[in-house]
């Protein structure tokens, strides 16, 4: 896991200058403290500071392929290198390193740029190809790895983290307002787009080319869609027991220290079984908690006692969670109105002090069928068959008041398209309220139509877990927890979103996702024998922060002191009134993610602008 950044000048008579590397690769050294190099060849430079997780001696970047044709910078971990590497030198190619980063370069010789369907893994990278005077970079195939750019006419730069390539002199800081609403009402920007206005997100299982001055992106791995075999719960079961122990063991290859983020909940405790079952000991675990009723610590435990793990707690107080804001949002790099993105950075600066790799459950809620309202939208499409269905839903809409009753009833008689979203902050008609008189701001519903078009043929469940794992696992679950865990140099991985293992779950029936008041049923049939009851029979679980109660009591003041000062982006961006709207609400109704999303704006904007 490392942090990489290059820049790429279209004049081959302009030169990269070294101290302008330096710059990108120092602002990001969080993310590889171990090594840091850089290389400069006429117009093309790479900078790469490294977190040293296998082969330790023998993996520095950029590398060079045997002639010196290519060089790579390389952010991630290919699980299958093992495999990859003994296909490659038997059509010949020689390794002078045990890294995974030399795969990519021999397969990149070998297959062109077919070589991401080689690889098994999270990863971003970039190769500069001397022969054919081109840059060739890839993201992998859910986003687990990120990788922004730039370009104008004269360059293209790239990086890791958007903070380094605002060294870059030309790249203005300048705010997207198109894309404004958009975080508004999901709460976070959708790829490509970011809150930037000149910055960009290579997509998920996406490629991208650059050849002299011009950009081409294209995909090469989608969701699978409509692939459902017939299978028996005995026959799915058994085919997935292999499926999930080879990827747990793949994710555990390191030549350092790891753990697992235990919440309790039925996701990272099945890691934490899985592990057991492959014969590992004491296994470091790690969870975080509050002093409130919210706290998921004592679910955690039980897991941890019950396997034996070397287990570490950490507890967030409200005013911590105040001081931890600024330095969350310059590491976020964007805006993602996630209040446990500060309980991850937290609990990733305690691991940190004892690991350098770590394992999370991210994921099997969206792969297999876990989240309540999954269950909700399909209880939902059954009521939409009812008469009368849509007049109910329009008396909701404009009747009801603010609040969940609303927001579930208006949802009767909609289409999916318009109803269904993982993650909403605001409402419509208050970021109109927000931003008034803004008629030429982008409509929020654009960058996720294209994603719905692309699943309309397929079943409800199917085009759900297609949406977030297009949206907002890249743009809100992986960003943050990319982010937080490599602002203390720790590397993350989720076994869930393996391709293969998602690949697989496409093919299951949805009553071997949901089944009756349950989600995640295949998953819980397999772990069942190695967990407590009530942990697989238990409610979801995460890391959830009691900000309700926070901004009600020891946190009130605090709010309403940021979001209303004069130096505030909320009073730059929004009508005074609604922001104390939206404040004296809170006190009758639960406005916390609202208010937490204006506070990760104003930080990120005093961080960057």
């Amino acid at each position: 896991m490392c942090g990489i950044s290059g820049l790429l000048y279209f004049d081959k008579e302009h030169r990269v200058e070294e101290s302008l590397l330096d710059s990108m690769s120092k602002v990001t050294r969080h993310r590889g403290p171990d090594d840091h190099r850089k290389l400069c060849r006429r117009n093309v430079g790479f900078a790469f500071n490294r977190l040293s997780i296998i082969d330790l001696a023998g993996g520095g970047q950029p590398m060079a392929n045997e002639d010196e044709t290519a060089r790579i910078v390389f952010n991630g971990e290919i699980y299958n290198f093992v495999e990859l590497r003994k296909k490659l030198i038997e059509a010949g190619h020689r390794f002078r390193t045990q890294s995974d980063t030399e795969i990519i370069l021999h397969a990149w010789e070998e297959y062109g740029e077919e070589c991401v369907n080689q690889l098994r893994g999270m990863f971003a990278f970039a190769i500069w190809d001397d022969k054919e005077k081109r840059l060739f970079a890839a993201r992998d195939r859910i986003g687990i790895k990120p990788f922004y750019y730039y370009f104008d006419r004269e360059r293209f730069a790239f990086a890791s983290e958007i903070k380094s390539l605002l060294e870059i002199p030309e790249i203005s800081r300048e705010i997207d307002f198109r894309a404004l609403p958009e975080y508004l009402r999901h709460g976070y920007v959708i790829s490509p787009h970011t809150l930037f206005r000149h910055i960009l997100k290579l997509r998920p299982a996406h490629v991208l080319t650059v050849r002299e001055n011009r950009i081409e992106t294209r995909r090469y791995w989608d969701v699978p869609l409509d692939s459902l075999a017939s299978m028996t719960e005995q026959q799915a079961l058994s085919e997935f027991e292999p499926l999930l122990d080879e990827t747990v063991r793949l994710h555990l290859l390191s030549d350092v220290p790891l753990g697992v983020f235990l919440s309790g909940g039925l996701d990272s405790s099945s890691i934490v079984a899985v592990m057991s079952r492959l014969g590992i000991q004491n296994i470091k675990t790690f969870s975080v908690g509050y002093d409130s009723p919210e706290s998921e610590l004592a679910g955690a435990r039980i897991v941890a006692k019950h396997h034996h793990t070397d287990h570490h707690e950490v507890r967030l107080t409200a005013s911590k969670f105040r001081d931890l804001l600024p330095r969350v949002a310059w590491h976020l790099d964007e805006p993602v109105a996630d209040a446990p993105s500060v309980a991850l950075f937290y609990l990733s600066q305690l691991a940190a002090s004892e690991i350098s790799v770590v394992l999370s459950g991210e994921g099997a809620d969206e792969v297999f069928g876990g989240y309540p309202m999954y269950r909700r939208m399909l209880r939902l499409e059954q009521i939409n068959r009812l008469p009368f269905v849509r007049w109910l839903g329009d008396a909701f809409r404009r009747y009801a008041p603010a609040g969940k009753l609303r927001k579930n009833g208006a949802m009767l008689g909609q289409a999916l398209e318009s109803s269904y979203r993982a993650s909403v902050i605001f409402p419509l008609e208050e970021i109109a309220r927000l931003l008034p008189g803004q008629t030429n701001l982008a409509d929020p519903y654009d960058s996720v139509a294209p994603v719905y078009e692309r699943c309309r043929q397929s079943s409800l469940l199917a085009r759900m877990s297609y949406v977030d794992l297009s949206t907002w696992m890249p743009d809100d679950l992986l960003l943050k927890a990319d982010r937080m865990s490599m602002a203390h140099s720790l590397e993350l991985r989720v076994p869930f979103l393996d391709h293969r293992l998602v690949e697989f779950a496409t093919r299951l029936r949805q009553e071997l996702k949901i089944r009756g008041a349950a989600g995640k049923y295949l998953l819980r049939r397999l772990v069942e024998p190695f967990l407590p009851p009530a942990t697989t029979q238990g409610p979801k679980r995460g890391f959830p922060i009691p900000t309700r109660a926070w901004f009600r009591g020891e946190l009130s003041d605090y709010v309403r002191d940021k979001l209303l000062s004069t130096d505030s982006a909320c009073m730059a961006f929004f009508p005074r009134g609604e922001v104390v709207r939206l404040l004296e609400a809170h006190r009758y109704r639960d406005c916390s993610n609202q208010i937490h999303a204006l506070l990760g704006l104003d930080e990120w904007c005093r961080a960057f602008h």
